[in-house]
């Protein structure tokens, strides 16, 4: 069945793409919803029918990142591609979803302690966490992936990332966010000895 579009489902798309693209640039505290309805071309009725506030909109986004990933990671791991193709792709993976998020946005996401936007992305980490332990383990079993090893703790080192980009020593050690997240994620993937000559 062919899904129709309605003028409501192409204004809030504008308006996810939109705002999506503010937030990613400026943060989530900085950019106002007046910001947000000029950019999507929309006006503040329209944004307020659609979404009760700013928060409600950014989690909306955040859902939406989210489960693209999750159904990409599925992707990546049932491919038929040896395991060192695979590991680029799940490299490539987490560049995309971190090239072009802003250290405002990381700060506000992160710093804002017992924000409705904060608690909501514990949430959906805690939620995608257990969708990313259960694919290992089925990747495991299918020898995809070694078997020795426990998806939890891979999760885990992923998670702690949080922990690295809300430190200001660290941070000021690079040009972004995504620079430091795909620093640990080839750490974590290939260890620290130099690459091999070609």
């Amino acid at each position: 069945m062919v899904k129709v579009k309605t003028q409501k489902s192409t204004r809030e798309d504008g308006l996810i793409i939109a705002a999506k693209d503010l937030f990613w640039r400026f943060g989530f505290k900085k950019v106002t919803i007046e910001e947000i309805c000029k950019k999507a071309s929309i006006s503040k009725m329209t944004f307020y029918r659609l979404y009760p506030n700013k928060t409600e909109l950014a989690k909306r986004i955040l859902d939406i990142v989210i489960d693209d990933s999750l159904v990409k990671f599925r992707e990546i791991m049932e491919a038929d591609c040896d395991s060192g193709e695979r590991m680029r792709r799940m490299i490539q993976l987490k560049m995309e979803g971190t090239k072009e998020i802003s250290r405002e946005f990381i700060e506000d996401l992160y710093t804002d302690s017992g924000s409705q936007l904060q608690l909501h992305m514990l949430l959906k980490t805690k939620e995608s966490r257990e969708e990313i332990v259960s694919t290992i383990k089925k990747a495991q079993q299918s020898r995809v992936l070694r078997n020795g090893f426990k998806p939890e703790l891979l999760v885990a080192l992923s998670t702690q990332m949080t922990v690295l980009l809300e430190d200001k020593s660290i941070m000021a050690l690079y040009n972004s966010p995504s620079e430091i997240i795909m620093e640990l994620t080839n750490i974590v993937a290939y260890g620290i000895a130099p690459e091999k000559q070609k």
